[in-house]
């Protein structure tokens, strides 16, 4: 199944919801596109919802890696939400687990960016 990324907004942030694969190819240039395009249209909170992301892979970690790092560098905020037991374990067997702002629920993760 392909990576689907459907956008809306909340109280000044703008969420990804992704659902899908992250992979190398498709599902990676999908998302690398959805926030490079977020930022440079000025957005400074974006939410990446990966409560339907089934897998995700060493190119699909890269993009996650590469958007928080984009969004810093031009002052903005990449925060991520509902991991599935898949993603966190990933993330934490590669120490990223540390690296990202992680909820569990779509209002604290709103509120942080506050």
């Amino acid at each position: 199944m392909a990576l689907s990324i459907a956008t809306r907004q909340l109280d000044g942030v703008t969420i990804l919801d992704l659902s899908g694969r992250i992979t190398l190819g498709e599902g990676s240039v999908q998302l690398r596109d959805a926030v490079r395009d977020l930022i440079s249209k000025g957005v400074k909170h974006v939410l990446l919802n990966l409560g339907d992301v089934n897998y995700i892979d060493s190119s699909g970690l890269g993009e996650l890696v590469s958007a928080f790092t984009t969004a810093k560098n031009q002052g903005a905020d990449v925060k991520l939400l509902n991991l599935t037991k898949k993603v966190k374990d990933v993330l934490q067997v590669t120490k990223l687990y540390t690296v990202f702002d992680i909820f569990d629920d779509e209002a604290s993760a709103i509120a942080s960016f506050k």
